[in-house]
């Protein structure tokens, strides 16, 4: 009981308490004077960040907190001060929390309790790791059916769709119907038709795609296992003949447009710590947003850096990546372009999420990275670190309700630009905004099975449950700006010199391309520092 009387006394107060401490808390009996001695150390140095460090640093006054306890509190709490006082040796793992105050961003995170307090320009808007969580059968089938209900939540407001039943309301009199299951298989008969099998939560059905029509077999071609679709059909149980697809789509009715001039920049993929790193083009880079660059008035309004993943080379991403590193310690590689980043001038917000070669687990949703590498990047005032994907909200104020991008390295994007017929033959590792438009199309980041690892959480991340106003994209190395639907899509190009290992996919890379996104006016300039 004591340890919810404490996490809720703390999201009442807006409290971030650090794990290590709130373990010591929840120990104790005497919840009273733990609550007491949290709000006179939140009052004394008015900070809602709640460390270790915080007792370490406020020693004496501590002591006097626990000094104005009665006398058999006192007693009761003597093991707490005691642990308080003597395992508080602060490491540099301990530098601080994963969101800054001032970077914009106040988590308070106890337990499973997550609450978010916007206090600048930066929001982070999900927060959906769950590390150290096991999990079996019975998570994968929770989470493909909140995935189905999710998605046909989506697609039965679609007005297209007439006479929706599920598939156990099918009778054997044939009928006109509409139906919305997953795409759990796909064939093409000897005939040249196509052959689907979907599901619902009620049954199994198939439906057949006429090869006679055209238009139509080319939507079902583009149709991802695993997806949820729209069906309209006439038939009966034993077979439905489809008349029309439909996708449940992503269609953002307006663009928005800030009331203040201000600039978005996005950049990913520097592999810092690569034999191939192009730190003279990244120091361009830096004395640009200095403004050390003649005739560029712009600088000053750029407030929003996004980082989109692969910060670092990492190391063993590859076969052989050894021999493409300069730098063969991950701690080494982060202290590198902490040292770099730090150069940027601090008005500017620096949003950060992982990749898949900073030794963070492939498996997505991907948490913060490891404190213990990064502890640099921890304290730096103006850096937000994030999940990997995450829904990030910019430039909010009052009136205003901000830009909402949608974050994702794009570690999916391979699988379909080599599977889906239209991408193939556009060759789209090359053109990644139609790999994006693709996902979209589909309101999923990775709709199927096997193009990424996931955890199957209750929660599937991949869903595109919201319209966002951006989506931004690193992996792929290719810079690319583009609208689907009113949507802003974004894909950065690399910082690393083309690697052996690059070279023999053949993929047309980009380098130290970055767009830039005026977030009052909505021009978009590509800024090239190669």
């Amino acid at each position: 009981m004591g340890e919810k009387d404490i996490l809720k006394f703390c999201i009442e107060k807006g409290l971030l308490v650090d794990s290590e401490v709130l373990n010591l808390f929840k120990e104790e009996t005497d919840t009273d004077s733990v609550k007491l001695i949290l709000e006179r150390i939140q009052k004394h140095t008015s900070s809602r960040i709640i460390t270790k460090k915080v007792f370490v640093q406020n020693k004496e006054k501590v002591m006097e907190f626990f000094s104005s306890l009665p006398g058999s509190d006192q007693k009761n709490l003597e093991g707490l001060k005691i642990k308080l006082g003597l395992s508080i040796e602060i490491s540099r793992e301990e530098v601080k929390p994963a969101f800054s105050e001032k970077s914009g961003e106040r988590i308070l995170n106890i337990g499973d309790t997550i609450t978010r307090q916007e206090e600048g320009g930066v929001r982070v808007l999900t927060m959906d790791c769950q590390p150290g969580k096991k999990f079996g059968v019975e998570d994968f089938l929770k989470y493909y059916r909140n995935r189905f209900i999710g998605l046909k939540n989506i697609l039965q407001e679609n007005p297209a769709l007439e006479n929706l039943v599920s598939i156990n309301k099918l009778s054997g009199i044939r009928q006109g119907v509409s139906l919305i299951g997953m795409v759990i298989d796909k064939k093409t008969t000897k005939n040249k038709n196509i052959l689907l099998e979907i599901e619902d939560l009620t049954g199994v059905v198939k439906v057949l795609v006429n090869n006679s029509k055209e238009e139509l077999c080319k939507k079902a071609e583009e149709i991802a296992l695993d997806s949820v679709i729209g069906f309209k059909c006439s038939g009966n149980r034993e077979i439905l003949f489809v008349n029309e697809i439909v996708f449940p789509d992503a269609l953002l009715l307006e663009r928005k447009k800030s009331p203040v001039e201000e600039y978005a920049l996005f950049i990913g993929d520097l592999q810092a710590g690569s034999h191939k790193f192009m730190k003279s083009n990244f120091l361009k880079f830096i004395d640009y947003l200095n403004g050390k660059v003649p005739n560029t008035p712009e600088v000053d309004k750029i407030k929003y850096l996004f980082i989109l993943g692969d910060l670092v080379s990492g190391i063993g991403a590859y076969p052989d990546h050894e021999k493409d590193l300069a730098i063969g310690d991950l701690e080494a590689q982060f202290n590198f372009v902490a040292e770099l980043l730090g150069k940027i001038r601090k008005d500017i917000k620096i949003i950060i999420t992982p990749g898949n070669h900073e030794g963070v687990r492939l498996m997505e949703p991907q948490p913060l990275y490891n404190e213990k590498y990064s502890w640099k990047l921890y304290g730096m005032e103006n850096v937000t670190l994030a999940e990997n994907p995450v829904w990030v909200n910019i430039a909010a104020r009052k009136g205003f309700p901000g830009f909402n991008v949608l974050v994702y390295h794009g570690f999916s994007y391979p699988y379909y630009a080599n599977n889906v017929p239209s991408l193939m033959k556009e060759k789209a590792m090359n053109a990644p905004e139609k790999i994006m438009a693709y996902l979209l199309k589909h309101r999923h980041l990775a709709p199927t099975n096997g193009s990424v690892q996931y955890f199957p959480s209750e929660k599937d991340v991949h869903l595109i449950k919201e319209i966002p106003d951006i989506v931004a994209s690193g992996h792929t190395h290719k810079a690319a700006v583009a609208f689907y639907n009113n949507i802003l899509l974004i894909s950065c190009a690399s910082w690393e010199a083309l690697t052996p290992y690059q070279e023999k996919f053949g993929n047309q890379i980009d380098f130290c391309k970055v767009p830039m996104v005026n977030l009052k006016t909505g021009v978009i300039k590509m800024l090239d520092f190669e």
